[in-house]
């Protein structure tokens, strides 16, 4: 998305105050989003980081910490609390990742910051939701598109699932909605002078993403004869001789006729004008597990 506003130095979020406890993954993504239009971001970092923001690359090695400030402290020392909360007074958002009730623990729950800042908007992310069998267990993001339902929808040739790196989850699911919802509690901010909690689990955010996709499922235009899910030819991935891949997505009856067009195939009887004869389709006629063949 293009800063749009006329004062493109700044954004339109320039002058909206985010603090931002550190985390890994959907968090960092939402604080990267607002701080990209202009929002300023504090980073409260632990001293140390932990194995995950040393595995998916923390610090000032993580892009989504672009346009942020750090800074790094013990949130258990007593010290500790009072610049948190004096950040967190001027601040206009709040965002976390931890599991339920650890912000709560810390003394950093939404009652004592909406206390402290009655305009605050207080972003939480979960997995599974802040209540639940599920709520206090740890996942990742192919746990939560996998009970959202979304991974079945990935089966290539009914193929086992498979799992897109940390994107339905995670990013789309997690941190995307987690920044459309402190967006629009911001707005609600300004007029009402009322802050909010945004809960925002990625779990409940995967399947908000593949909604498309649940009503072609119940309208039985899914798996087998989809021309979105890889069951169609002209709808997929091919293997070319070079070694590397192609993706070929002639969807629309216009397009396709220009494509077997350009392959030459215009006046082939297995092409022309059975572009939507499911029957002929084959699971990929003239392909075996997406690789093209003579």
């Amino acid at each position: 998305m293009k800063n749009t506003s006329e004062n493109k130095a700044l954004g339109p979020l320039a002058g909206i105050k985010v603090v931002e406890f550190a985390g890994i993954g959907p968090g960092p993504f939402c604080g990267m989003l607002l701080a990209d239009m202009g929002a300023e971001v504090t980073l409260l970092e632990r001293a140390g980081g932990t194995f995950a923001s040393q595995l998916f690359g923390g610090g000032r090695k993580a892009v989504a910490n672009r346009g942020k400030r750090s800074i790094c402290l013990d949130l258990k020392h007593p010290d500790a609390k009072a610049l948190v909360f004096q950040l967190i007074k001027e601040a206009d958002v709040l965002i976390e990742g931890f599991r339920p009730g650890v912000m709560e623990r810390l003394g950093f729950g939404p009652e004592d910051c909406l206390r402290e800042n009655p305009r605050l908007i207080y972003g939480r992310m979960t997995g599974w939701g802040q209540t639940g069998p599920l709520a206090p267990r740890s996942g990742h993001d192919a746990n939560y598109a996998a009970i959202a339902g979304v991974l079945d929808t990935g089966r290539r040739h009914d193929g086992a699932p498979w799992a897109p790196p940390t994107l339905v989850g995670d990013m789309g699911g997690g941190g995307l909605m987690l920044a459309w919802g402190i967006a629009c509690a911001l707005i609600e901010a300004q007029r009402s002078g009322q802050g909010q909690v945004i809960d925002a689990a990625m779990c409940e955010g995967a399947a908000v993403l593949a909604h498309g996709l649940f009503n072609l499922d119940a309208l039985g235009e899914w798996h087998g004869h989809c021309a979105i899910d890889s069951s169609a030819p002209f709808y997929d991935v091919y293997q070319c001789a070079d070694g590397l891949w192609i993706s070929v997505c002639p969807l629309e009856p216009q397009f396709y006729v220009t494509f077997i067009e350009r392959l030459g195939l215009t006046n082939d009887s297995e092409f022309a004008g059975k572009q939507y004869d499911t029957t002929r389709w084959y699971n990929h006629e003239g392909a075996v597990d997406g690789h093209l063949q003579s």
